[in-house]
């Protein structure tokens, strides 16, 4: 990611220090769960709902790991990723085999299409009764790029992030979305393929070599450093700042709104 990556990171800030955006950066693009709003929590409860519903479930074929579902199996096998994806990678994590069905799959049907519209009807349930919000760093951190005329996108693994953006009211920060439905009607793959913040830079008008991205998953951030991105910024909401450098972060912190700060 060459010297843009290098000025911008310093100290690798955690959170208390400031880190300077290259002025060389045109444009800037989020992830949405966990890094605009804080619905990757929302996400994660979703699918241990649903997934230790189902292993509790299992009769225990040999081999199969019926343990619950774990915070770090979110992170490893899930976060960032289509929900399909994501219900094979965790299965598969599992020795666990299901077939993969239909997007059409009721969500009671045992198939990796039917748990993963298991999981969006609990998340759609959580959004419709609680609503959702923005985080503050996020948004101060968009509108100081504005300031600067550094363009932004969002992309999200989510088929709902525009629904979403609406909900938090912060739909017009963003100048593009590429998100599940778009990623799907593209035929784009998933992260940590780099192909969704690809064709946002796309839609910006920016090469890579111009672009930062600001992502919380591992899956997200290695998709960054695939993409050759210019600066790869994680985003560490729930202490797993490692995890994000040794995924390819060259930035790390806790508070976007600091990385303003020269």
């Amino acid at each position: 990611m060459g010297n843009f990556a290098e000025r911008a990171s310093g100290s690798k800030a955690t959170g208390k220090e400031g880190a300077v955006i290259p002025k060389e950066i045109q444009a800037c693009i989020f992830d949405l769960d966990g890094v605009i709003t804080d619905t990757a929590s929302v996400h994660a409860a979703a699918w241990k709902r649903m997934f230790d519903d189902f292993l509790r479930s299992r009769p225990g074929a040999s081999g199969e790991d019926l343990r619950p579902f774990e915070s770090d199996d979110y992170r490893r096998y899930v976060d960032g990723k289509p929900r399909y994806d994501g219900v094979q990678s965790f299965l598969e994590s599992r020795a666990i085999s299901l077939p993969y069905g239909s997007p059409d799959d009721p969500p009671e049907r045992e198939t990796i299409c039917g748990l993963g519209n298991r999981k969006n009807e609990e998340f759609q349930r959580h959004l419709e009764e609680n609503g959702v919000e923005a985080f503050p760093d996020t948004i101060a951190f968009i509108e100081g790029l504005h300031r600067r005329g550094i363009r932004t996108a969002v992309i999200s693994a989510s088929r709902s992030c525009q629904p979403v953006l609406r909900a938090a009211g912060v739909e017009d920060l963003f100048e593009t979305r590429v998100d599940g439905v778009v990623a799907a009607e593209l035929g784009l793959p998933g992260k940590p393929d780099p192909a969704v913040f690809l064709e946002a830079a796309r839609r910006l008008r920016a090469s890579p070599d111009r672009a930062a991205i600001v992502e919380d998953a591992l899956a997200g951030v290695e998709a960054g450093r695939r993409g050759r991105f210019a600066l790869v910024i994680g985003v560490d909401r729930t202490g797993h700042g490692e995890e994000l450098r040794k995924a390819g972060a060259d930035v790390v912190s806790s508070d976007l709104a600091q990385l303003l700060e020269t």
